[in-house]
This record gives C-alpha cells, sequence and structure tokens, in this order.
C-alpha cells in the first residue's frame, strides 16, 4: 500500500474512531445521569431520554425472544468488515471514504452496546406536534450519535453516488 494511500486509511479510521468515542462517551453520561426511562426536558421540542433498544431502527423486532441481539451484532459485525475493505479499497474517494467512516463508527458503537448490554442506548428524543400522525405524541424514536453518524454517512454515500452519476463514471 502506497504511504498517501496508508495516510487516507488511517484518516478515515481515525474519523471512524473519532464518531464511535465520543458515541461511547455520551452513552455513558446517559447511564450515569439517568434511570431508564427517565426523560429531561431541554427544549420545547427536545428531551434527553434513557431508553434501550434491543431491536434495529424504530425498535424494528425489540419484541423478539432475544435472537436479534446477535442478528443484529453479526450484520454489524459483517459491516464493520465490508466497510474496512472498501476503505482500504477506495481510500482517496474523499466524501465516499468519509461517509463510510460515520457508519463504520455509528456501527462499531452500536455492536458494542449490544455486546455489553444486549441492548443499545439511546437518548435523544425530539418531538413535534406534526409528527402525531406518524408517531405516539409526535415522539420521533428515541436515538443516540451512533445512529446519527449512520444517517448522515448513509445520505452522504447517497450525495456521492449521485455526484459519481452526474459525472459521468
Amino acid at each position: 500500500m502506497a504511504a498517501s494511500t496508508n495516510y487516507s486509511l488511517r484518516l478515515w479510521l481515525g474519523i471512524a474512531l473519532v464518531v464511535l468515542l465520543a458515541d461511547q462517551f455520551t452513552k455513558l453520561l446517559i447511564v450515569g445521569s439517568f434511570s431508564l426511562g427517565d426523560s429531561q426536558t431541554v427544549t420545547s421540542f427536545f428531551n434527553l431520554v434513557r431508553v434501550h433498544n434491543s431491536g434495529a431502527a424504530f425498535s424494528m423486532l425489540s419484541n423478539a425472544s432475544g435472537w436479534q441481539r446477535w442478528l443484529f451484532t453479526g450484520i454489524g459485525v459483517i459491516a464493520t468488515v465490508f466497510i474496512v475493505y472498501m476503505l482500504r479499497s477506495h481510500p482517496t474517494q474523499k466524501l465516499f471514504c468519509f461517509a463510510l467512516a460515520l457508519v463504520l463508527g455509528g456501527a462499531v458503537g452500536n455492536v458494542i452496546d449490544r455486546l455489553l448490554y444486549g441492548h443499545v442506548i439511546d437518548f435523544l428524543d425530539f418531538h413535534w406536534e406534526w409528527l402525531s400522525m406518524l408517531f405516539h405524541e409526535g415522539h420521533f424514536p428515541a436515538f443516540n450519535l451512533a445512529d446519527s453518524a449512520i444517517s448522515v454517512g448513509t445520505v452522504c454515500l447517497l450525495l456521492d453516488e449521485l455526484l459519481r452519476v452526474r459525472r459521468g463514471g
């Protein structure tokens, strides 16, 4: 691997590590400050809460008998291996690798939760009246920094693909 390629890979893995550390630090703050189910109003549309999600996005499969922990952990491990491979293969594609680094940091953060606790710790609770048609009392499902990084990374991946197609390559 060329020196510049090796530098690029370290940069992307470093970004993933920053996301992972920020995610785990904020979760530790929540666990240390909140009991399960506690809520603290911050603004008229945002609360800090402590909820445990044993499922996936939007608590999908959270009521399953426990097998989902290992399924989602396995998916996270497979995604991690694949993302590191993609980062090694394309380290100079900046937006693409930035997006993958965000997804990687978030995925590993949530895998760590599943391995340590059997669930993911969520704490960001946004709510607006106009969401009442979709979510109970307008509360979007609680999420965490790992979920945020995965979401932003996914948007960046879509943007990267649109730009690639627009360039014709």
